[in-house]
Order: structure tokens, then C-alpha cells, then sequence
């Protein structure tokens, strides 16, 4: 073969192999600010396609989506965001950052100021389902808040539960650093009893409890009816359990378990981003503990530690059945969250990345709604981990776990544990306008893609990601 021809084939051989992988390198960049509601494909579930995200003629701003812009609060806090110098971050000097109460019903006002974190700074509401303005999403509902300025969120406290609040700006590092709260909305008359805050967080390898690490008083008395809520605020799942008395599952992500029943040495899952409340009556020897593995624990009477149950509870068929107050049934969207692996590019990066029905961030789904849809939607995993998945704005409910019928109580979530190889199929009604995300709340899978959208027709945002303020959710 003469030399050049053999010069010819190697080129074109070449241009054969380079060309494809730049035509995807080349799709996969994404622009140094841009519009995440113009990002990937919108899906409607098989429902009405009349309006678009972008809106046009008789659109609604996420702007316009605010809490009571009148009216004194009930509850005023302010939050001064730091950095300090061994490279945490804090809130009022404090991390975890100073627990909030509020009584169901009460307007919540919180104001954020950001003293010298450089990225900026937001608070997102997690499992609390305020006005999209209100939810703290870095360039989706607001700009991220820089050194030297503030932001004013206000909403009225409308569900009693467990919640917290973090940073939604470059999250999986705020987050993890100390950007965080437990925030509690009780019934307005409170019960008898104490009610105890079991926040857990990994602080450089160390697992804590309220920020102190092994084992912390647990100030009940005997025969005193204690609710322990435990708040699992770092990336992946945990177990929990109570050791001296048998306890009791009584809410889910801030939800009342219905019908529940007495627990003995069993464990249960709180998924990341997750709150599960435990109820108990202190055993009259005074001695019990509620235990979050790892050493960490609130502890009284002296009780010792016990190994993690090998047993853990079903909230599949956990409690007995109740009304959830729509019809399933009668869904008009219903759609498909496929989590999986592939090899691409993500923003020019060769990897191997998360996929959300088969494509790379940013070609994910929007999926579109309007309000009073009834919602179905199947989210199956086969990525090889576990994803505990977060949607804002809106608590669902379990309808089955790989094809077995839920039993027990309504399993109301905001944050879900989808397991690698299994598939939940949900439901809940679309019934709080705005861009909301749809995310892994192990906030490094998130940073690496695995996130989509649930959006209502004709809402826009008028925030960027990147743009001048910076804006990096994820």
C-alpha cells in the first residue's frame, strides 16, 4: 500500500473515532451561565402539553411565589453565615446551626446574613413545603446571598414535623462543613413528655449527635414519654434504635405515622436528608438510650451500648392503613425517574457519570405538571449505589416497592432511600407551584448530575446559574 494511502486511512480512521467523541464532548458543555429551566427536555407523563416552562403571554415569575409579605412573625431569627478559620463554616458561630421552633400555623421569618463566605450563601427549607421563592435554591428561586448582603425568607409554618434548613449553594461542600440546622414545628398545644433532637453529622470522620460526638445525657425521667427526632443531615443512610424500653415509629419527613406499634430490638433507616421520629416511655429503671451507630447516642441511667439490631423495620407494612385523600388510580401524569451509569462527558469531563433515563446533566428531563395534577411516578436505580432522593416543594407517598402493594401506614417521604436494583412507584398531587428540584441528596451524586426537575406550566425564574451572583446549587 502506497504511503499515502496508508496516510489517508489513519486520518480517516482517526476522524472516525475523534469525530463522535467530540460531537459529544462538545454537547456536553455547559454554558458558564445559564437558565436551568431551558436545560434538557420537557416531559409531560402522557398529560395535556399546552404551556411550557418559559412561559410567554400570562406567565408567573418564581419571584411572585413568596411567602406573606406582610404581618409581624411569629418567630424571628437571624443567621449570620461564616467561614472560619479551621475551614468550617457556621451559623451564629455555631455548627450544627441553632435550632428553630415554630408552632404549626405561625409566620416564620428568617434573616440570612453572609459575613464572609466567599461562594455565598442560601437556606433551603428541607421537607418544609413553603412558596418556591422561599425554598433557598441557588439561580432556581433566588441568587445566592454574597459576603456583606442578606436575604429575608418568610413563610407560615403549616405543617407540624421534623425539618432542617441548609445551604443550597455549592451544597455538597457547605453542607457537609457545617451549613445547617434542625428546624421543628410543633402542634400549638404541646404534649407531655420531651421532645428531643437527635441531629446526626459526620464531622471529619466522626459521627455526632446536636455536634458532640459519643454519647450525650438523654435528661428523661422514669415513666417520662419521650420523642427523640432523629434528623440524618450527611450523605448516606443511617440506623437508628432505642434500647432499654420499646418505641415507637410515630412520623416519617415530618408526617404522622398511622396506627403505630411498639419496636423491640430493631433498627430503623433514616435516609439522608431524612427525619424519622421515635416515641418511647422511659422505663422506670430510668435507664435507656436512643443510639444513631457509630458510638453516637443520647444515653441515661448508664445504660451501655448494644449492637445494632440485625432487624430492621418495614415502613412498607409498618402501622395500619388510612386515607391519603387522592386517587392514585386516577393519575394524568405519570413518569419514569431511571437512575443508572454511563460513559460520557459531563461539562467536557471524560467519567463515568450518573444518568437520569439514559441521558447525562444537562440533557435530563423536566418533568411538567399543572396545579391538581394527580402525579405517578416509577424511580428505579441501577447505578450500582444506593441514591436517597429529594423532592422540594412536595411530600409523596409510597405505593409499592418493587412491585409489592404498600400495606401499612400511608408512607409519606420527602427524601427516599432508593436502593440499588430496586424501583418505587409514588404518588402525590401537584398542588404547589414553581421549579422544584428532584435530586439525590447524597449532594456529591447531585454535583455529578443526578438531578431533574419537577416544573409547572407557564412558571419562569428570572435567576442564572453562574451569572454574577455565582449561583451553584449543587
Amino acid at each position: 500500500m502506497k504511503k499515502s494511502v496508508k496516510i489517508a486511512v489513519a486520518v480517516g480512521v482517526t476522524v472516525a473515532i475523534l469525530g463522535p467523541l467530540a460531537y459529544f464532548w462538545q454537547r456536553s458543555l455547559v454554558p458558564s451561565t445559564y437558565d436551568m429551566a431551558e436545560m434538557g427536555y420537557p416531559d409531560y407523563g402522557g398529560g395535556q402539553q399546552a404551556g411550557h416552562v418559559h412561559g410567554g403571554a400570562g406567565s408567573i415569575s418564581v419571584a411572585s411565589l413568596t411567602g406573606p409579605s406582610t404581618g409581624d412573625p411569629d418567630v424571628a431569627v437571624t443567621l449570620t453565615a461564616r467561614t472560619e478559620k479551621d475551614g468550617r463554616y457556621t451559623l451564629n458561630g455555631q455548627t450544627p446551626g441553632p435550632e428553630i421552633r415554630a408552632k404549626k400555623g405561625q409566620l416564620v421569618q428568617v434573616t440570612l446574613i453572609n459575613d464572609n463566605v466567599t461562594d455565598g450563601v442560601t437556606l433551603h427549607w428541607h421537607g418544609v413545603d413553603v412558596p418556591n421563592a422561599e425554598d433557598g435554591v441557588a439561580g432556581m428561586t433566588q441568587d445566592a446571598v454574597q459576603p456583606g448582603h442578606s436575604f429575608v425568607y418568610r413563610f407560615v409554618a403549616q405543617d407540624a414535623g421534623t425539618y432542617w434548613y441548609h445551604s443550597h449553594q455549592v451544597s455538597h461542600e457547605q453542607v457537609k462543613n457545617g451549613l445547617f440546622g434542625a428546624f421543628v414545628v410543633s402542634e400549638p398545644v404541646f404534649s407531655e413528655g420531651i421532645d428531643e433532637v437527635v441531629e446526626v453529622h459526620t464531622y471529619d470522620g466522626r459521627r455526632t449527635i446536636n455536634g458532640t460526638a459519643g454519647e450525650s445525657p438523654l435528661p428523661a425521667r422514669p415513666r417520662q414519654l419521650v420523642r427523640a427526632r432523629v434528623i440524618n443531615t450527611d450523605a448516606g443512610p443511617l440506623r437508628a434504635w432505642v434500647s432499654g424500653a420499646p418505641y415507637r415509629v410515630v412520623a416519617i419527613d415530618g408526617r404522622d405515622v398511622h396506627g403505630p406499634t411498639d419496636i423491640s430490638d430493631k433498627s430503623v433507616t433514616v435516609t439522608a436528608g431524612g427525619r424519622v421520629d421515635l416515641e418511647f416511655t422511659m422505663p422506670a429503671s430510668g435507664a435507656a438510650r436512643v443510639d444513631a451507630g457509630a458510638g453516637a447516642a443520647l444515653a441515661a441511667g448508664g445504660l451501655s451500648a448494644t449492637a445494632e439490631p440485625k432487624t430492621v423495620v418495614d415502613f412498607l407494612t409498618y402501622g395500619t392503613k388510612a386515607p391519603i385523600g387522592f386517587d392514585p388510580a386516577k393519575a394524568n401524569r405519570n413518569f419514569d425517574y431511571r437512575i443508572g451509569r454511563k460513559a460520557g462527558f459531563l461539562d467536557g469531563k471524560p467519567g463515568l457519570w450518573w444518568s437520569v433515563n439514559g441521558h447525562l446533566f444537562p440533557d435530563v428531563p423536566m418533568f411538567m405538571v399543572t396545579v391538581g395534577d394527580i402525579v405517578r411516578m416509577t424511580i428505579s436505580n441501577n447505578s450500582g449505589e444506593v441514591h436517597p432522593m429529594h423532592l422540594h416543594g412536595h411530600h409523596a407517598v409510597v405505593l409499592s416497592r418493587n412491585g409489592v402493594a404498600a400495606t401499612g401506614s400511608p408512607w409519606w417521604f420527602d427524601s427516599l432511600d432508593v436502593g440499588d436494583g430496586e424501583t418505587y412507584e409514588i404518588a402525590f398531587v401537584a398542588d404547589n407551584p414553581g421549579i422544584w428540584v428532584d435530586h439525590c441528596h447524597n449532594l456529591k451524586h447531585a454535583a455529578d448530575g443526578l438531578l431533574a426537575h419537577l416544573a409547572y406550566t407557564g412558571v419562569t425564574t428570572p435567576y442564572k446559574i453562574g451569572d454574577v451572583a455565582g449561583n451553584q446549587p449543587e
